[in-house]
């Protein structure tokens, strides 16, 4: 207890321990950098989720010892993805297991409605991102790729880069 009177404790404890837990996310942000919390990946996403989770858990602790605890998964969680991300750096197949290829929707102005349909994308919302990318003509778009974090990118203009498509995966 930080207070006497019940409420006024509940209230002192939800600011205190909000406070230090969001304090220490801070912290190890600080250390581990800016991708952890970053929309590269599946495991960055989960990660986001998660500290989320516990950060709402520190803030309704009833106890010390459970803030520690909670403040040690939330440096476990930050470890873990600093260890994969640095793993995934040096092997691609390890790479490859914690990351999706992203996939072609749409390549020289026509759709590829077999990856719609194995990304369960609707062509409503692959044209709905064409609008939000000003692309002015279907026959202009060069590609559009469902990318690994689930954004669309949209390609157009005159000309496309192969080197953009590195790592894209290309089956119609």
């Amino acid at each position: 207890m930080i207070l006497d009177h019940a409420m006024a404790d509940a209230i002192a404890k939800g600011f205190v321990l909000s406070a230090l837990g969001l304090g220490w996310i801070i912290l190890l942000v600080r250390i581990v950098g800016l991708r952890s919390f970053s929309k590269m990946t599946i495991f960055d996403f989960v990660m986001t989720v998660a500290m989320g989770s516990l950060l709402a858990g520190a803030a309704q602790t009833g106890k010390w010892v459970d803030l520690v605890q909670t403040m040690t998964a939330m440096a476990a969680l930050f470890a873990i993805q600093f260890g994969v991300a640095y793993a995934r750096q040096r092997s691609d197949r390890l790479d490859t297991a914690f990351q999706n290829a992203p996939v072609l929707l749409m390549r020289d102005g026509k759709i590829l409605y077999d990856a719609l349909r194995k990304t369960r994308v609707a062509e409503g919302d692959l044209i709905a991102k064409l609008r939000e990318a000003n692309a002015l003509e279907m026959t202009s778009v060069r590609a559009v790729i469902l990318e690994t974090t689930g954004d669309v990118s949209v390609l157009h203009g005159d000309h496309l880069d192969q080197t953009l498509l590195r790592g894209v995966d290309l089956e119609d």
